[in-house]
Order: structure tokens, then C-alpha cells, then sequence
């Protein structure tokens, strides 16, 4: 009696073994399977794609003054290659220079976004618009990043130095305080999608607009 028992329900016993034998199987596949999809959009998901120069708009806010909208194509190239916001780019070149690649400070800065001497390399034209911009926008980018993304902190980073980013705005010095002030004036309009700026007018007032004048002579006679 025993015994038949035995024969009758092994097969049984067999056969659950076998059932919960492949759910194992194929609990084991659907985690293989689906987890390399999971790591691959998180990856996705983190970085982002770098934008197509050829396809950057080059228009600017219309806040920005002739001789910044001059460079417009430039600046479009410009933003794509440093991965910068053409609007950022723009306020920079904006009070840096008002557009002129061939000023000069009395401390020695040169060019469109008032690089000084040495960030450049030996044989480096400084004046040239695309290594000016080289050397001054990665400046400014890494700056950005040491920011955490701040506009603010960074433009007070790219006028008086990256230890400033760290430091509290009421131990800045004053020329990066007013840095500060002006550009995120003007970037906020900017992007904000103003038609004018009433901190770039305040700045033009301040002296900007002698600046600009200068710029928009040394256009003209370059074209």
C-alpha cells in the first residue's frame, strides 16, 4: 500500500518541483533583462547632449547694444562650443568690452572679455576674437561650475577672481560688487525675455556708453 503511494505521487511531486524550477528560471531572466535598460536611461537621463552649433540660433536678446549684437553668430558658436548660455556669454562681452576686440585696460586685460595676460599661451594672439574667447569663457565656465550654476557668483568669480565664489558678497571688493550687480541686472532681463534693459541703461549711464562708443568706432573701421 505504501509502496503505491510512493509511485503515485512522485510524478507529482516531480512535476511541482519542475513548475517552481522554471518560475525561478524566469524570475532570474526578467531581472537580467531588465535591469541593463534601467542603468541605461538613468545614464541617458544624466547626461545631457550637447548642443548642434549648426543648428544655435544666433539672435541675442534685443537688450544688448549694437555692438554686442555684432557678434551675434560668434557668441551662437561660442555658446555651443563652451556649453555656456549665449545670454551669459553676451552680458560678459557686454561690460567686459561692449563688443570691442581690440581694447585694452590699464591693467592689462585685452580683448572682448578682458583676458588678462596670463591666461594665454606663448605666441597667443590675444586679441584674436576666438582665442580671446577661448581663454576668457572657459575661465568663466569653470567658474559656473565651481558655482554650482550661480550666474551671479560666478560674474563675480570671472571679475575678481574664483576664491571670491566662496567667500560672502560683503567681503567682495567693490568693482566686483558693482560686476555683480550690473551683470545680473542685465542677464535677468536678458533672459527674462525683456526688449530693454533698465540695469544695462543704468550702466550705460555710469560710463558704460563711453565704452560703447569706442566699441562702435573700432567696428566701423574694421568692416
Amino acid at each position: 500500500m505504501t509502496q503505491r503511494m510512493v509511485i503515485v505521487l512522485l510524478p507529482l511531486e516531480l512535476l511541482l518541483l519542475a513548475v517552481l524550477i522554471g518560475c525561478l528560471v524566469l524570475v532570474g531572466m526578467h531581472l537580467d533583462l531588465t535591469a541593463p535598460a534601467a542603468a541605461a536611461e538613468t545614464s541617458v537621463a544624466k547626461v545631457a547632449p550637447a548642443p548642434d552649433p549648426a543648428s544655435a540660433a544666433p539672435e541675442l536678446s534685443p537688450v544688448f547694444t549694437p555692438e554686442v549684437q555684432h557678434w551675434s553668430t560668434k557668441i551662437a558658436a561660442w555658446a555651443a562650443q563652451y556649453q555656456l548660455d549665449p545670454a551669459l556669454i553676451a552680458t560678459v562681452m557686454q561690460i567686459e568690452s561692449c563688443g570691442n576686440p581690440d581694447v585694452l585696460s590699464p591693467s592689462g586685460a585685452q580683448g572682448l572679455f578682458q583676458v588678462m595676460p596670463y591666461h594665454f599661451a606663448t605666441g597667443d594672439n590675444m586679441l584674436d576674437p576666438d582665442t580671446n574667447a577661448e581663454r576668457g569663457l572657459a575661465y568663466l565656465s569653470l567658474g559656473l561650475k565651481r558655482a554650482g550654476g550661480n550666474v551671479g557668483l560666478a560674474l563675480a568669480g570671472y571679475n575678481g577672481g574664483h576664491s571670491l565664489i566662496g567667500l560672502a558678497s560683503s567681503l567682495w571688493p567693490a568693482q566686483a560688487q558693482r560686476y555683480w550687480y550690473w551683470g545680473t541686472g542685465i542677464y535677468n532681463d536678458a533672459v527674462n525675455g525683456q526688449a530693454s534693459s533698465p540695469r544695462l541703461q543704468e550702466w550705460l549711464a555710469a560710463g558704460g556708453a563711453s565704452l560703447c562708443s569706442r566699441a562702435a568706432q573700432q567696428l566701423a573701421a574694421s568692416n
